[in-house]
């Protein structure tokens, strides 16, 4: 859509949108020029693929091409709406699409470094301007006139003689404007504008709450005997992140996003374990100036409020109306359907830790689980994760284990480039080719924690593909991988191998985007099916020649050994029945707070409206707490995941039903990726995900893939795990 599209990065921030600013006095136009020549936003960057200058940009550059890329785009906007001529699809809609370009420069690094590596400035930048930035958005979905052209156009798309792209474009144009209000009373409007602007600031003081909360609830250590159990790498670590904080002679754990914290599963010391896991789950409730109870119940009333405006049930309804499930009640259903199967096998877990734990005179508790997984691993599988880490060094698992995948699926290739600034010394930037060869993309890889850095693992752009604007994909992951002390090898635990993938599978949604208009391109699809493609590419961590090719110690390049990879595979599905009961925890208190009718969002107690929708839903299950509590839940309050955590679900069905389609049909071939990449990959938005789903399957998705794939059902006799 209009280039201003770019304020809603897939796995980044969820801003709304923005008017300009009341004017200040006019500064010399000789300054104004100045000051113009300088920033490097106000003109297209001449590195590779228009990637960001970022030798070249400055904190103080971002805010003056925020408010100038606003106005900008308002001219243009209102020269289309203002056009005397008849609309047509080139002097309206496919206008919109060349505006803002601008805007969106700036909004793709500013938003990319808000989440990635932030800082004071950048933070009351966000904080000026997130208001601002929903009014321009408003600005330009309640344009009457406007509307009016597009709206002709979607009443004649079946007259226009276009092709199905321009089709789908016109029809998603139509809906995302009536979706922003644009048939709305003119009272309502302003209803909905107040709305918009108000929940845009609150989104941002829940990110900077959070981002302060966590920084503030890493555990510091005067003794190391506290760490007793983790790695000598993990403890030189603790130590490192201690002195760059200017605590020398001392250790500290900084906290994950998730509830239960890595190194829970080695520490020795339970009042440790303990106290890691209460400092994660109040990071955010401790009544001071990071508690974000208030915001998100206020986030939550707001968000009932505009459903009610748009004639929706509850927010959950709206949201989903423009999703795969369409209903909240086909989420839900998919998830309550599970609830029994996966708490019944996290109390087998439960009993095979328990019986460790009574050794130990332990009563099993949350922060006791990863401890005493650990230890079921290691006593019946004999498996220790130390011991497996030591495969996983982390370039290795990038350029022989992801990298390796992907050429042997799609045939592209990677050239890391070292004359391409980025905004972080961490930071690796590599040049993807085409198995023709040809130049297709960049790729940013910045893998390691930081305090200034949020929590998780996310994928998205600097530039999108387009066809259109004649732009190659410009993608970045970030993940938030334990950074070691200098020295040391970058060892990462299994699930970070899986990480890895996970979130590069998004950026081969991106990098492959082969459409014409940037608002149908790569990951902007529906929330339930953009983490279709990144699950997906989950399954090639463990494909065996994948696996034999980055698996390797890293001291002496001697692949994993055949006994140790047995016993991995002999462990099998253990501790999916955690994994499993944590994530719909998580989910269905996302659907909780987003089913409620308007006059009950408003929470004293957001603790005691947590317990209850556990319990309502049956997922209150004390030992496997919620992977996210409310307070500190990125992805409902901070991102773009409301009433949508359920997605990971959903596409999961996709993702193993799509897996064993590859099965039937010879497994990790180049014939078989390029299928994939043709048929689901490179389509972005350009028509229905469902549609493209059961074009590339040839029927619609079975769950049964994914029952097997988690131990929750047994494969038919005869048919390959």
């Amino acid at each position: 859509m209009f280039r201003s599209r770019i304020l809603f990065p897939v796995m980044g921030i969820a801003l709304a949108a923005c008017a300009p600013t009341p004017k200040k006095a006019d500064a010399p136009k000789a300054q104004v020029a100045a000051a113009v020549a300088e920033n490097p936003f106000f003109k297209a960057s001449t590195l590779p693929f228009q990637a960001p200058p970022f030798d070249k940009i400055k904190d103080a550059d971002f805010q003056p091409a925020i408010e100038e890329g606003m106005k900008q785009e308002i001219v243009e906007v209102e020269r289309i709406a203002n056009n005397p001529d008849a609309p047509t699809l080139d002097n309206t809609i496919v206008a919109m699409e060349r505006t803002g370009a601008l805007l969106a420069r700036v909004g793709k690094v500013f938003f990319a470094l808000s989440q990635s590596n932030t800082n004071d400035v950048l933070q009351n930048v966000q904080k000026e301007e997130a208001p601002k930035i929903a009014a321009h958005r408003d600005a330009i979905f309640l344009n009457p006139k406007l509307f009016a052209r597009v709206k002709a156009l979607y009443g004649q798309r079946d007259t226009l003689g276009l092709d199905a792209e321009s089709k789908r474009l016109v029809e998603r144009y139509y809906r995302n404007f009536v979706r922003a209000g644009a048939e709305l009373s003119p009272s309502d409007q302003t209803k909905l504008r107040e709305i918009n602007k108000e929940l845009s600031s609150l989104g941002t003081t829940f990110r900077t709450k959070l981002l302060a909360g966590t920084k503030a609830g890493a555990l510091e250590f005067d003794s190391v005997d506290a760490l007793a159990g983790l790695s000598d790498a993990d403890i030189a670590a603790a130590a490192e992140a201690a002195k760059a904080r200017k605590l020398d002679g001392k250790w500290l754990i900084a906290l994950q996003n998730t509830t239960l914290q890595p190194a829970q599963e080695s520490l020795r010391n339970r009042a440790t374990r303990e106290k890691l896991f209460m400092a994660s789950i109040n990071r955010t409730e401790h009544g001071d100036d990071n508690d974000t109870r208030t915001t998100i119940s206020r986030i939550a009333e707001l968000r009932s409020e505009r459903a009610k405006l748009f004639g929706a049930k509850t927010y959950a309804d709206y949201v989903l109306e423009d999703q795969m499930a369409k209903t909240p009640a086909r989420a839900i259903k998919l998830m309550t359907d599970m609830v029994p199967a996966a708490v019944n096998k996290a109390k087998g877990e439960a009993a095979a830790m328990q019986k460790l734990a009574d050794k130990d005179h332990v009563k099993l508790a949350p922060w006791d689980w990863q401890f005493y997984s650990e230890q079921v691993k290691k006593t019946n599988y004999q498996l220790d994760e130390n011991e497996i880490k030591q495969y996983f060094q982390i370039d290795n698992v990038l350029q022989n284990g992801v990298f390796f995948a992907a050429n042997k699926l799609y045939g592209i290739t990677f050239k890391e480039r070292h004359d391409i600034p980025v905004y972080q010394p961490d930071v690796r930037v590599f040049e993807v080719f085409d198995k023709d060869g040809t130049s297709m993309a960049l790729f940013y890889a910045d893998y390691f924690k930081r305090d200034n850095k949020a929590g998780g693992a996310w994928m998205s752009t600097f530039v999108d593909q387009s066809g259109l604007l004649g732009t190659k994909p410009v993608v970045f992951n970030v993940a938030n991988f334990t950074k070691p002390a200098p020295g040391q090898p970058a060892l990462i635990s299994r699930d970070d191998v899986i990480t890895m993938f996970h979130e590069f599978g998004h950026a081969l949604h991106g990098m492959f985007s082969n459409v014409k208009y940037p608002l149908l391109t790569g990951t902007s699809v529906p929330r339930d099916f953009v983490e279709f493609p990144s699950q997906f590419n989950e399954h090639w961590a463990d494909e065996p020649t994948v696996f034999a090719n980055y698996a390797k110690h890293y001291k002496t390049g001697e692949p994993m050994p055949a006994a140790l990879l047995a016993k991995i595979k002999a462990a099998g599905t253990y501790g999916q029945g955690f994994a499993t009961t944590e994530y719909l925890g998580a989910a269905l208190l996302d659907m909780a707070w987003h089913t409620l009718p308007r006059s009950m969002t408003q929470r004293d107690d957001v603790d005691a409206f947590e317990r209850a929708a556990l319990k309502r839903y049956h997922i209150n299950y004390a030992l496997v707490p919620p992977r996210y509590r409310s307070s500190y839940f990125a992805h409902i309050w901070g991102s773009g995941y409301a009433a949508g955590y359920y997605a990971y679900l959903w596409t999961a069905v996709l993702r193993d039903d799509a897996f064993y389609w590859f099965k039937e049909h010879g497994g990790m071939t180049r014939e078989n990726g390029q299928r994939f990449r043709d048929m689901v990959l490179s389509r972005g938005n350009s028509e229905e995900t469902d549609v493209a789903y059961r074009e590339f399957r040839g029927r619609d998705p079975s769950v049964e893939p994914l029952l097997i794939e988690r131990g929750l059902k047994a494969a038919k006799p005869g048919t390959q795990k």
